[in-house]
């Protein structure tokens, strides 16, 4: 056993320690998988065509859309294949005329700084990637990275303390993908159901147990609270915090399994838009 002296119970140098498992797992995996899903969605915000199918059927309710890049806000002034139609777009304005013309005009680059606050000031991701980019540390009881002056969030990431108020923007979503989940149940207004719908639809349940077991989201109703006996519609609040708890307790599983969902469901709906996969359904 090394006689190196311990400080806060690991070694002082960067990835020392006298642990006897494989430590550096876990933070592999975690930089792989957060680094690739980053790099993906930029990818795909950038790409900016083949979100949205509707198996040629451009009019009347119905169709699937990529969670990237919903809600579709603005007409686009050009013509994209696998592209939302016309009608299809929230407002009548066409694209913001300030855009500037090196990039896309891609509904991704108006919607994903939201969700991606949300994930980026999560208290589980902070883990996560504080331990896999920064090695602040790397694991529990192995030496980190040299740090000088370190203040943490409170100077230059302060903004991580913005989380409850990304929560709320979070809900939104959730609602609106909700919708699109609807619509993916219909084509040009006929009811009916495909792979995609499926896909879709278990995208917003795994976003809404993830969103719904955040630590915010349980301080909200109810972790403030010293007793719940007296305050108003106790039974209730007590009832939902409970349920609330059951998905903290999971939140980990559900942050990485909504995080590879969302990377599956465009990827689905892309490959089925550019005509690449096959999307079984009742509509024939």
């Amino acid at each position: 056993m090394s006689n190196t002296a311990l400080t806060g119970g690991f070694s002082p140098g960067f990835a020392d320690n006298l642990r006897t498992d494989r430590w550096w797992v876990g933070p592999v995996l975690t930089f792989l998988g957060l680094l690739g899903f980053v790099v993906y969605s930029t990818w795909a915000a950038f790409e900016g065509q083949h979100y949205w199918f509707a198996g040629g059927v451009t009019e009347g309710f119905g169709g699937y859309l990529s969670p990237m890049y919903s809600p579709v806000l603005f007409r686009p002034d050009e013509v994209v294949a696998g592209g939302v139609p016309v009608g299809h777009a929230w407002l009548s304005e066409s694209w913001l005329s300030w855009w500037p013309s090196f990039l896309p005009q891609s509904p991704a680059f108006l919607i994903l700084v939201f969700p991606g606050a949300f994930r980026f000031t999560c208290y589980y991701y902070r883990k996560a990637y504080y331990r896999a980019f920064t090695g602040t540390p790397p694991a529990c009881a192995v030496g980190a990275l040299p740090q000088s002056g370190y203040k943490g969030e409170t100077r230059w990431l302060l903004f991580q303390n913005l989380h409850r108020y990304a929560l709320y923007f979070a809900i939104v979503f959730i609602g609106i993908l909700g919708y699109d989940a609807v619509q993916g149940f219909f084509r040009g207004g006929e009811f009916g159901a495909g792979v995609g719908s499926i896909v879709l639809t278990m995208n917003v349940l795994f976003l809404a147990g993830y969103t719904f077991g955040c630590h915010s989201f349980r301080h909200l109703i109810g972790g403030k609270l010293n007793k719940f006996s007296g305050c108003a519609f106790a039974q209730m609040r007590h009832g939902a915090w409970k349920q609330c708890t059951a998905l903290n307790e999971r939140h980990m599983l559900f942050a990485w399994m909504s995080l590879f969902w969302v990377g599956f469901t465009d990827v689905y709906v892309r490959l089925v838009s550019a005509g690449v996969w096959t999307d079984f359904n009742t509509w024939g």
